[in-house]
């Protein structure tokens, strides 16, 4: 029906561990671009983000509106046609942005929306009590942001903020296509140069998994840090 054809599988050919051990120091040389991309990323989402879900709740239709726009915008499209739209389109308009910069822009921005609704809904499950007694103590509304409202939001924002980060570190894998030289781009380069795309393909998931195994770890003990309280 779908025109799929099987032929006999040859299973030793899905995966040579002694070229895969031969090419991992090559591909492994992507891993630091994979993690700065990533990380400047999220950094970037997050200050946007944060922002963006203030503005996002706030009463003025000036700020509300803009934001709303921008979260519903970046939900709703592809990021890898963002990239390219960064990498390939902005030269026509006379603005040329490195690889890896435009990588960094595009995930960072992209991220932010989601952080921003993830913000949104941590902030709102704080009690309007909590406003009301810091209005009642004088402070401002900023004070009640960094001193009262945020650390109680960052614990329910805990867990969603670190499964955006590992989504957006394999999300780093798209930066392929617009030639940063991270994981899956040296995987390609191996896969042409050996002309065995399955174990060099295979070989850049297994460096992927421990590190978001890493970072899952990681996540698990801030949950515990910011919990030990309760």
């Amino acid at each position: 029906m779908f025109g799929i054809e099987v032929n006999e599988i040859q299973v030793e050919k899905l995966f040579n561990a002694e070229r895969a051990w031969s090419n991992l120091p090559f591909i492994l040389e992507g891993v630091p671009l994979t993690l700065f991309v990533a990380v400047i990323g999220m950094a970037i989402g997050l200050i946007l983000g944060f922002f963006l879900a203030l503005a996002r709740g706030s009463s003025r239709i000036w700020l509300r509106w803009p934001a709303r726009f921008y979260i519903s915008f970046m939900r709703g499209t592809p990021i890898l046609v963002y990239l390219f739209v960064l990498y390939f389109g902005l030269p026509v308009v006379g603005l040329k942005l490195p690889a890896t910069t435009a990588a960094i822009i595009g995930f960072g921005t992209n991220s932010a929306a989601y952080i921003a609704e993830i913000n949104r809904a941590s902030l709102n499950s704080v009690s309007n009590g909590q406003w009301e007694s810091a209005r009642a103590l004088g402070f401002t509304y900023w004070q009640t942001i960094r001193r009262i409202i945020m650390p109680q939001a960052t614990r329910i924002a805990i867990p969603p903020l670190g499964n955006v980060f590992l989504d957006l570190l394999k999300a780093t894998s798209l930066a392929a296509m617009i030639s940063v030289p991270e994981i899956l781009n040296k995987a390609q380069i191996a896969a042409g140069r050996t002309v065995d795309s399955m174990t060099m393909y295979i070989t850049a998931a297994l460096i992927y998994w421990p590190l978001t195994m890493i970072f899952s770890a990681l996540q698990d003990y801030l949950e515990r840090r910011n919990n030990r309280y309760l």
